[in-house]
């Protein structure tokens, strides 16, 4: 098991769901965890369990960077990027709005490219890093009515293997986790016909939880991963085979 006492592990959208349950998970584990979030945060809670947090647009480059410049300068390092941070704008194409379209590539994927491009430099002078990228399955597999969210998510994909490939040789390792449906605050608004729909689709037939999100993201962290990079790991019960 990797010891992670010694490690810096900045994750973004961490402040519920999903990033939150990494955030966790990693702070249990001894690491020094930093979060970021757009809008709000539970102080008290995070601060209860030493995870660091900074208000961050990760679609905003001077903002990406000053807060990178910050963490460097407090610990010299960050050994562990999670790019979490994502929204969605669901809608059909043709009732799809310009904003609408921009707002979620410019979070889901510039967010992806602005935050990896902050920490790369200081990375490959460690010549250490892992950066996990938390993708969709949609974005291998497409979905009706998610046209932004999908191509953002595949972009990600696409952006993940072709980082792995310029990193490799600064060994820095770069994977993506594609979930599918994973019980969280926003999937718990679903209508009970929705959720069956999406329950017919999983072999497993159950729902993903956080924690399985958590146990892969520090797999792909950890150092029994050093030998893997440019893969994507779908964590979904087998929607993707």
């Amino acid at each position: 098991m990797t010891d992670f006492k010694e490690r810096v592990i900045l994750i973004t959208g961490g402040s519920r769901g999903i990033g939150r349950t990494i955030a966790e998970s990693f702070s249990e584990d001894g690491a020094t965890v930093i979060v970021t979030y757009r809008n709000s945060i539970e102080e008290d809670h995070f601060n209860s369990k030493g995870i660091k947090h900074f208000q961050c647009d990760v679609s905003d480059m001077k903002s990406v960077q000053a807060m990178v410049d910050s963490i460097l300068k407090d610990y010299s390092k960050i050994d562990v990027l999670v790019n979490n941070a994502g929204i969605t704008k669901d809608g059909l194409l043709m009732r799809m709005s310009e904003q609408d379209w921009d707002a979620v590539i410019d979070t889901n994927l510039k967010g992806v490219f602005n935050m990896t491009k902050a920490v790369t430099r200081s990375m490959m002078g460690k010549r250490y890093g892992k950066i996990i990228n938390i993708t969709s399955v949609v974005g291998i597999t497409g979905n009706a009515g998610q046209a932004n969210y999908v191509a953002s998510k595949a972009g990600v994909i696409g952006f993940t293997k072709s980082i792995a490939k310029e990193l490799a040789s600064r060994n820095i390792n770069v994977n993506a986790i594609a979930p599918g449906f994973i019980e969280t605050e926003m999937t718990g608004r679903l209508s009970d016909e929705v959720k069956q729909s999406y329950m017919n689709m999983i072999p497993l037939k159950k729902f993903g939880k956080s924690e399985d999100i958590a146990r892969a993201v520090k797999f792909l962290a950890g150092d029994d991963s050093d030998y893997i990079t440019g893969q994507t790991l779908c964590v979904d019960g087998g929607i993707v085979m």
